[in-house]
């Protein structure tokens, strides 16, 4: 089965193909990234305005890079939840429009899951796994006891683990996307120039979860109570420190989840998957058995959408041209091991 998927839930607008959910036909992914850095940061208005321009000249270039007409497609599997609500619109007022020309059936598609479902295009995952979600939207660790079944165990209290890259970037004005930029100037620093503070969220409920706000106020405001005075530090050194505080704690948090589950297959997905820290991080620890997606499956794109359409399709599950938008995430359970 040829599922077509779309996605437009932020700032990238995607198309892709994906045949029997594991197989990439195809996909075109087209950056809004040159539009948003102006402003060091996603504006809904110009994302949403982007998405309207480009959706339909993504998808004629997807089926041409496929050797596919519209009649090849099977189903048309879209992202509807969460995410900007005015993109989100866009990918599926064209879903549902394509749906129907080509009376195909339509399916829409919880963008949390399909970043945890991306690894799967290119590995063969065993469920049950720990699940690590970080993006500029999200920061969750979950159990996943199958591609359609999450329940969250943490995530952060305030500002998601790619928002506190991008802020942080963004008050020492080293550019947009906070997270590509800290990443490659960390490589040139040293991360012993500074000593950032944890939240103690230890306790109870919060055994899992993390808090970014500390942090990213420690480093922008309070930046010389945390310096060694040992280092004459540089922008590449504050970098360093901060990135290293960002990964280790949600690090810590997951390894907390994989004693008290003694589920040792951890799953990574989301924008901050890409970051070469966190994987050399999780490559040290040999008792665990870590599985990322390759860096162009860590964006958000219309491939990972499209491959758990499918999986929903086969399970039965088909949506009417009433498909609505959801900007928050729904529907997940909260539980502790």
């Amino acid at each position: 089965m040829n599922v077509l998927g779309i996605e437009s839930s932020c700032d990238e607008c995607s198309v892709a193909v994906v045949a029997d959910g594991r197989t990439i036909l195809a996909q075109r992914i087209a950056s809004q990234v040159e539009f948003h850095q102006p402003y060091n940061g996603v504006v809904p208005e110009i994302a949403s305005r982007k998405h309207t321009e480009w959706i339909l000249p993504v998808y004629r270039e997807t089926l041409k890079q496929a050797n596919l007409q519209r009649h090849n497609i099977d189903a048309v599997a879209v992202s509807n939840r969460p995410g900007l609500s005015g993109s989100l619109v866009v990918g599926v007022s064209f879903a549902k429009a394509l749906a129907f020309a080509l009376q195909r059936p339509l399916i829409g598609v919880d963008h949390i899951l399909a970043h945890l479902y991306a690894a799967q295009l290119e590995t063969e995952l065993v469920y049950p796994f720990i699940g690590l979600l970080l993006s500029g939207g999200h920061t969750i660790i979950c159990r996943m006891d199958s591609c359609f079944e999450m329940q969250i165990l943490g995530t952060t209290i305030d500002d998601a683990c790619g928002e506190a890259f991008d802020k942080v970037a963004k008050f020492f004005g080293w550019g947009y996307p906070g997270g590509v930029v800290i990443d490659r100037m960390a490589a040139k620093g040293d991360h012993r120039a500074y000593r950032f503070p944890e939240p103690s969220l230890h306790k109870g409920e919060h055994r899992y979860d993390v808090s970014y706000s500390g942090l990213k106020t420690a480093v922008v405001n309070q930046l010389e109570q945390f310096r060694n005075p040992a280092y004459v530090a540089t922008p590449d050194d504050i970098a360093a420190s901060f990135q290293k505080a960002a990964i280790d704690m949600i690090v810590g948090r997951l390894l907390r989840a994989v004693e008290d589950t003694g589920i040792t297959r951890v799953v990574v997905g989301g924008g901050v998957a890409a970051n070469s820290y966190l994987r050399g991080v999780l490559a040290a620890h040999s008792q665990l058995e870590v599985v990322f997606p390759s860096p162009l499956l860590c964006t958000d794109n219309a491939a990972m959408i499209a491959g758990l359409g499918f999986q929903l399709l086969r399970r039965g599950d088909r949506d009417g041209l009433d498909l609505d938008v959801a900007a928050r995430v729904t529907g997940f359970r909260r539980g502790y091991p």
